[in-house]
């Protein structure tokens, strides 16, 4: 499967920026081929670039991209360890998918993400994590069969578990990204995410973290 898959690039684009006008808002994004915008075809059709979009409606957002084509939560947790303590009010995630077909265990998977949350809120400040939960990895056109129910059974198994995870604490919230049933709406490769569900992502992602974020934004960007 992994052979016959097109690989497709990550769009190009910045991986920091500033926008938009109002209280701050501190943004990291952090995770896979996803976050990083696998399949979306252009920077602005990605997660991190409409999310920005939508946020910039009413803060001012300084955000930074922390994302690896392949990348694991393991993988994430040493991308985060590496860099300089910045300070951020918001981490999003989006993980799951390769800790899933590279075999690990969910109770080990679950103590990686929380060494991760933890990691955010100890080094980097960040006051509200929003969680991205597990595709419907059982209906992807690129896994054949039996691999497919296979992997979907893992996946949701995983899901399950992250959304009770999250639920355990208030700092935390869990977005459901089971957005669309129309394959058409996924990328060539039959794996990643295409526009339309990177958009219904993002405001799912926006919606959290504006019903969320008054405790803790600040003053405007200088």
């Amino acid at each position: 499967m992994r052979r016959r898959t097109p690989r497709l690039p990550e769009p190009e684009g910045p991986r920091t920026g500033r926008a938009g006008a109002g209280p701050r808002l501190r943004l990291l994004v952090a995770g896979d081929s996803s976050a990083a915008g696998v399949g979306a075809g252009s920077w602005e059709a990605t997660l991190t670039a409409v999310l920005v979009a939508r946020l910039t409606e009413r803060f001012s957002v300084a955000w930074r991209l922390e994302a690896a084509t392949g990348a694991t939560t393991p993988d994430t947790l040493r991308r985060l360890e590496a860099q300089e303590g910045e300070r951020f009010d918001v981490l999003v995630t989006a993980l799951g998918v390769n800790d899933v077909t590279r075999g690990t265990e969910t109770e080990v998977w679950l103590d990686h993400q929380r060494r991760l949350f933890a990691l955010a809120r100890e080094r980097f400040g960040v006051q509200g994590v929003v969680v991205s939960g597990l595709p419907p990895v059982g209906s992807f056109p690129a896994l054949p069969w039996p691999l497919r129910p296979w992997l979907g059974r893992r996946a949701r198994r995983f899901d399950a578990a992250l959304r009770r995870e999250t639920a355990a604490h208030p700092w935390a919230r869990y977005v459901d990204l089971n957005v669309s049933d129309d394959v058409s709406d996924m990328a060539s490769d039959g794996f990643h995410p295409g526009p339309p569900i990177y958009a219904a992502w993002a405001a799912g992602v926006a919606d959290e973290i504006e019903s969320w974020a008054g405790s803790w934004v600040g003053d405007p960007l200088p």
